[in-house]
């Protein structure tokens, strides 16, 4: 017997409808390059939406091609969001900060035929005429600036949109259709493009608002600082027309003193960014002790651990909270959440402080598992390591234009890559990347554990930690460091922040002091480029 209950598809289209009737009162915010603010609202975003469907209808875009964007954090790019997606062609977000090959790989393999590009990456769309895909036959500039000459007709935004309707006639699709394209920062290979689905992307954002994930209501502020061209900005420009939260979109301006002042302007409460953004943000604060936040907003962190010291700097000096959470390009990508459960919720702010290290728990739409060298799975001891499984409702089932891939699983499930313990609260700890870890005579050593330790120390800035080659144990932990300006911390200083935190045997055989580590293009530390630079160094038997 089945139920007697109404069917509608998940859509993307139903969301920004569902914002634009019941959302008059939120504020979009949106600054460009230049610093202009912009301000508008759901039913003006909803209406530009829909003229951009019919704009780019009228160009020959049809059901399920693909539209690319280089874009910021702005009001176009997130109309561009809800029009493409809503007509049925596929948002294809490009990360402007990848290398020319990979931009160039990731155009060919999407075989995308309208882009979009900010006026201020003009200089970049000049860099890539050569290698622009033969399927693109056009390209709209989001503001102005002088196009380069392309062998294609170049558009502005506001001329694409200029005299089209603003009736949001969007067509009913099958949920299951493809919605939007990311693809991995591809740091060890080819990029591999993750194709969502209308359904995927609205179950995902119904999991985002809820209250042990992002907690989003309508009277929120939320200023995503990670990139819209980042996995969907972590779904936030879904979440937030979901529940009908204004949003303030930065623009590339993305230093700490443009951010703060963003954050007082328009009286943001929640933001998520990666710990690069944090932690500069942090050191910004506590250069001037006249820097505070007049509203303390609630922050979420992820794409790497954040240390500890980072999250205590901002809970003890300024009552900001920061959310750990966990996710991938593959699942949506939010995976797990670090929000206190029954058994820990009487715990003192400092003993949750210390477990807030930790990736968290899956919430509902995900499940997890680890298993060990041998396929079998880990113990929830907290002290087992495994690498992680996952499968859900917005979990990737394959690549884009790859027909297998060692990263899927016979019985349906994806491979992270991740090496992780668990508790036996269910929550998981990320102790390092599979081909991160260290395998020192037979035993792993965690990178991960050991850079978040030295970050502690007050003349570090940023810290790496690789495998160096030992004529006895085969790998041993090699430690780079980054100094703070106007430091000189000693070799034994920056061991000692050890002493007491791990077992002896992890400790470093070597300390190294270099001025810069290299940064994908997410900001991530490239622990790949590391290893090929150190490839030569010897450590003494």
């Amino acid at each position: 017997m089945l139920g007697l209950m109404q069917e509608h598809p998940l859509l993307v289209s139903s969301i920004l409808r569902h914002a634009a009737r019941h959302h008059h009162g939120a504020r979009i915010i949106s600054q460009d390059h230049t610093g202009s603010i912009i301000r508008s609202t759901w039913p003006e975003i909803a209406a530009n939406a829909a003229r951009l469907a019919h704009g780019l209808a009228r160009l020959g875009v049809k059901r399920g091609e693909r539209v690319a964007t280089l874009a910021w954090n702005t009001t176009p790019h997130l109309e561009i969001y809800h029009g493409v997606s809503g007509m049925g062609a596929v948002l294809h977000t490009v990360n402007p900060r990848l290398f020319k090959d990979q931009i160039a790989f990731i155009l060919a393999d999407a075989a995308d035929v309208v882009m979009f590009i900010d006026a201020s990456l003009l200089p970049l769309l000049a860099n890539l005429a050569d290698v622009l895909p033969p399927s693109l036959h056009h390209v709209v500039v989001l503001g102005d600036g002088e196009a380069p000459a392309l062998p294609i007709p170049v558009l502005r935004y506001a001329d694409l949109i200029a005299g089209e309707s603003d009736a949001q006639d969007w067509p009913v699709l099958d949920e299951r259709a493809a919605s939007s394209l990311c693809y991995t920062s591809g740091t060890t290979g080819d990029p591999k493009g993750v194709l969502y689905s209308h359904r995927s992307t609205v179950l995902h954002a119904m999991a985002g608002v809820m209250p042990d994930v992002f907690g989003l209501r309508a009277v929120d502020v939320v200023l995503p600082v990670v990139p819209m061209f980042h996995v969907n900005a972590w779904s936030l420009p879904y979440a937030c027309p979901m529940v009908g939260a204004s949003m303030v979109l930065p623009g590339p301006k993305l230093d700490p003193a443009s951010l703060h002042a963003l954050f007082e302007a328009e009286r943001v409460t929640f933001s998520a960014g990666v710990p690069t953004i944090w932690t500069a943000l942090l050191q910004w604060l506590r250069a001037d002790p006249a820097r505070r936040f007049t509203n303390p907003p609630r922050l979420v962190v992820g794409g790497t651990a954040l240390p500890v010291p980072i999250t205590a700097g901002f809970a003890e000096g300024y009552g900001v909270p920061i959310l750990h959470a966990w996710g991938m390009t593959e699942i949506s990508p939010l995976g797990s959440t670090n929000a206190r459960k029954p058994e820990n919720a009487d715990w003192s702010d400092a003993e949750f402080l210390a477990y807030s290290r930790k990736q968290g728990r899956p919430h509902f739409g995900v499940d997890l598992r680890a298993l060990d060298g041998t396929g079998a799975p880990i113990a929830q001891d907290d002290k087992a390591y495994g690498e992680l499984e996952v499968q859900g409702h917005w979990v990737a089932s394959a690549y884009f234009n790859r027909e297998t891939d060692p990263a899927f699983t016979p019985d349906g499930w994806m491979r992270t890559g991740d090496v992780v313990t668990i508790d036996e609260l269910g929550c998981i700890e990320i102790v390092d990347r599979a081909k991160d870890v260290i395998k020192s005579g037979g035993e792993w050593i965690s990178s991960i554990t050991l850079e978040n330790i030295v970050l502690a120390h007050p003349d570090v800035q940023l810290a790496a930690v690789i495998p160096a080659h030992h004529p006895k144990w085969d790998e041993r932990p090699l430690l780079l460091v980054v100094r703070k300006p106007g430091t000189d911390p000693s070799k034994d200083s920056i061991l000692a922040t050890y002493e007491g935190r791990i077992a002896k045997w992890w400790v470093h055989d070597a300390v190294e002091f270099v001025d810069s580590l290299p940064l994908t293009a997410t900001g991530k530390l490239w622990k790949a480029e590391l290893k090929k630079a150190w490839a030569d160094y010897r450590l003494p038997g």
